[in-house]
Order: structure tokens, then sequence, then C-alpha cells
């Protein structure tokens, strides 16, 4: 399901190289507004912390920026994205998250900062309030 809406995403000017770009809505058309079911699109493709920057740019700024991850997602620089690029992009940054997210849990789980979480430190950050 959300392949379709990120190819649509990327068909919507992302693809285009910021010099060739070409405009593909048709004039008088409705603009793009983002509902709450592309939230997850956007956090799948961009991570959840690149996506949360990019709902505070201006459009101009998001498509700018948008074009230069293109490139980084093109991995044999042909000047299109294959399936298996964007699969592998999306791999990327769901990895990345992960790790990430289990960095900044790990500090909550790990009392005593022995790099170690112990079934009694787990049960303490966990209940500890009910304990």
């Amino acid at each position: 399901k959300a392949l379709p809406a990120l190819l649509l995403l990327l068909a919507a000017g992302a693809l285009g190289k910021p010099t060739a770009r070409q405009e593909r809505a048709r004039p008088g058309a409705a603009q793009h507004e983002d509902k709450p079911g592309f939230q997850y699109d956007h956090e799948a493709f961009l991570g959840k912390e690149e996506a949360r920057s990019f709902d505070q740019l201006s459009p101009e700024e998001s498509r700018e920026r948008l074009g230069k991850i293109v490139d980084r997602i093109d991995d044999n620089k042909d000047g299109y994205i294959t399936t298996e690029e964007l699969k592998a992009w999306i791999k990327r940054v769901q990895k990345r998250y992960i790790y990430e997210n289990v960095a900044k849990v790990w500090k909550d789980y790990d009392l005593n900062k022995d790099d170690k979480i112990a079934w009694e430190e787990y049960k303490q950050a966990t209940y500890g309030y009910y304990l």
C-alpha cells in the first residue's frame, strides 16, 4: 500500500532534477494536501525525524530537499529510481530509525549505566511504579 503512495510522491516532481524540472500539475488543479494517512509514507521514505523536519518546510524547500534525497536513492546514477533502489532506501531508513530508537530507549533501561540491561533493571524501568 505504501509503495504506490511513495511512487505518487516521487512522480509529483521529486524525480526531476532541479534544473530540468517540469511542473506536472494542470493549471487550476488542486494542490496536494497531506492527509493523516500520508504520514506513514513520509516516515517510511524519509525516516521519522526527517519527516518532521519536512513538515516545517515550504513546498519549494521540500521539493529541493527531496530532489537531493532522490539523487542519493539512485544508486547507479542513471537518473531513474527502480523499485529495488526504492526498497533498499526504505530498508536503510528504517534500519537507521530502529538503531536510533534502540539507543534512545537503552538509556532508559540501563539504570546503572553499565551497558547491560539486567532483568531487575528492565522490571524497574518498565513496571517500577507498580512494584
